[in-house]
């Protein structure tokens, strides 16, 4: 299903048709404020797994992120953060950053890499975002690829569809997105290490 849903006022029942997609195990690919973004409940195992079938590549996981509505959650999910690194997701969250934090016990097993971490994401776009508030946790993202050597990511919601539409249950149309992804900050050490330059501006860390 291609659904529309307008970002600058995300329509509810729309909304509360995807919540109810995601808690029935469902698979959805949505925007961010960077590239389109395939997903699932944290929770559902089977759908975790159906997400790297889709994308052909078990590795896949160790490059799985949390979509959070906004900061409350992440302790759920982590260990303790040093008060540099909050202080800088503070500043530039909700934004296009992905912070790789060390994860606790209450990560799924299945989601996490050998190195025990997870990365965090909590985008500036009200679709996705309002999507996980509803759910009452993160759910799942990793970015959905071309398969052109020269467009790494595509951009058009009807594309996605045409190509994903029969291996996932909600494609959203939230226009069209970026195609450069965000920029990963590893934390892991309690300092802030760029690993992948992308949307996000390092000059406001």
């Amino acid at each position: 299903m291609l659904l529309k849903i307008y970002p600058e006022n995300p329509n509810p029942r729309a909304i509360e048709q995807v919540v109810k997609c995601l808690e029935d195990g469902g698979i959805i690919i949505y925007p961010t404020d960077t590239i389109y973004g395939i997903g699932c409940d944290i929770f559902k195992p089977k759908s975790v797994e159906r997400i790297t079938e889709i994308l052909g590549d078990k590795k896949k996981k160790n490059a799985m992120t949390f979509i959070c509505h906004d900061l409350s959650h992440i302790s759920d999910f982590t260990k303790p953060i040093a008060n540099n690194v909050f202080k800088t997701m503070k500043k530039v969250l909700p934004g296009p950053f992905t912070f790789i934090l060390e994860a606790n016990n209450n990560v799924p097993k299945l989601l996490q890499s050998n190195k025990k971490t997870v990365g965090i994401r909590v985008p500036d776009n009200n679709i996705i975002r309002e999507i996980v508030r509803q759910l009452g946790h993160p759910i799942l993202s990793t970015s959905v690829k071309d398969d052109d050597e020269v467009i790494e990511y595509t951009t058009d919601p009807e594309l996605i569809y045409e190509r994903y539409g029969d291996m996932v249950d909600i494609v959203i149309d939230g226009g069209y997105g970026d195609n450069i992804p965000s920029t990963v900050l590893d934390c892991t050490d309690n300092d802030i290490e760029v690993i992948r330059e992308g949307k996000g501006d390092i000059d406001l860390l």
